[in-house]
């Protein structure tokens, strides 16, 4: 039986494994500051209040659009995002509360 004191936060892991890629990173990085790192005149919609597209993303990175959603997928599975649709297109904005609910997980099991 595993010693739950000694055990791994799942969310823990889960946010890890998301953060374990230096693009995901960098893209999450990015959102921190969205207007700071993405043309505003070129949005359908606020980047601080409802996110950024991921064509933005995309067109960023330089990665395939099929690529930059599921790294986007895998931050909100991890709960570092949350997604929003307008129209037919999906933005992304950091979720600021659970990222701060990990890192006092953080603090207080490592």
């Amino acid at each position: 039986m595993a010693d739950t004191a000694t055990t791994p936060d799942p969310d823990l892991v889960d946010a890890f494994r998301a953060l374990s890629n230096p693009m995901r990173l960098q893209m999450l990085l990015w959102l921190r500051e969205p207007e700071r790192h993405f043309p505003r005149e070129r949005m359908i919609a606020d980047p601080v209040e409802v996110g950024v597209c991921v064509s933005h993303l995309q067109a960023k990175t330089g990665l395939a659009q099929s690529t930059v959603s599921a790294y986007m997928a895998e931050l909100q599975r991890a709960g570092l995002v949350r997604s929003t649709r307008v129209g037919k297109w999906t933005h992304y904005k950091r979720d600021e509360q659970r990222i701060a609910e990990l890192v006092a997980t953080l603090g207080r099991t490592l």
